[in-house]
């Protein structure tokens, strides 16, 4: 079993890595429809749609190209690759819209800005 420690991530944004980056975060998931007939005497379900969002921790860095784009509103297509850019390693692409931009300023920190999204349109998963 092969274990990843978290420095190993990357994603880009637009085509382009994002600078500063701490974390991210991805969360898939998937509708299901009751399809129980009125005689069953349990309940059945149906896979419905997916959706994915996320959401991207970074040190605040106005000369960063990526970072600068990601306001809210803006689509961006997205790879996400917790093991790193190495072939063959794993990889999440997809387009997102950003819902939210915040930059948190506190005394005794170093400047952040969290930018979260949803996803539009099916997530892809794959290799490098």
């Amino acid at each position: 079993m092969a274990t990843h420690h978290g420095k190993e991530g990357v994603v880009t944004a637009g085509g382009t890595a994002v600078g500063e980056l701490t974390s991210f975060t991805l969360e898939t998931t998937g509708d299901v429809v009751e399809d129980t007939q009125l005689s069953d005497a349990t309940k059945s379900f149906v896979a419905g749609r997916t959706s994915f969002s996320g959401t991207l921790e970074m040190h605040f860095d106005e000369t960063d190209t990526p970072q600068t784009t990601l306001v809210a509103g803006a689509s961006i297509a997205f790879i996400l690759l917790p093991e790193g850019n190495a072939s063959g390693d794993r990889s999440f692409t997809g387009t997102g819209i950003v819902t939210g931009m915040s930059v948190n300023n506190a005394m005794d920190a170093i400047v952040s800005r969290t930018v979260t999204f949803q996803g539009t349109g099916a997530l892809t998963i794959g290799t490098v």
